[in-house]
């Protein structure tokens, strides 16, 4: 039994697909930013953000664009940071709990633990790119790991 969910997990298409379903909050509110540009740009102005419709396209080429990188495994550290980093400024932007009350303040909350377990998600994809690579070229696994 172990074998074969190692087996399964070795597939090179459960790991694509498991870099899709990591990124289908950004990529699926990128194309619903960029397919409902106006109602995008309504979100940013709702939030403070200005200039609303340039936030709107930075949001989007970030969303997408880190999405893609991350799907591609290609500079995954640079998709999943750019992610990171959006992720993280949702918090105070978005879903500052401590500046809200009652149900709200709640709902906040959670979706802020959510989005630090994404930006954890995100490292973990970094790491494993990374370690994939150093493996094929032949070095370490893991910066400062042990020759096996």
């Amino acid at each position: 039994m172990v074998r074969a969910i190692e087996d399964f997990l070795g597939l090179p298409v459960v790991e694509w697909l498991a870099r899709i379903l990591l990124t289908f909050p950004f990529w699926g509110s990128g194309l619903a930013k960029l397919i409902d540009f106006q109602g995008g740009t309504a979100e940013m102005a709702q939030f403070g953000l200005q200039p609303a419709a340039l936030v709107n396209a930075a949001v989007i080429l970030t969303q997408l664009g880190g999405a893609a990188l991350i799907i591609l495994n290609r500079w995954t550290w640079l998709g999943a940071g750019a992610l990171g980093v959006f992720t993280a400024l949702t918090i105070p932007l978005v879903h500052h709990f401590w500046a809200l009350e009652g149900e709200r303040a709640i709902i906040a909350f959670h979706t802020a633990g959510e989005h630090v377990g994404m930006i954890g998600a995100l490292i973990v994809v970094s790491i494993l790119s990374e370690r994939r690579r150093r493996s094929e070229r032949g070095g370490l696994a893991f910066r400062g790991a042990a020759a096996e």
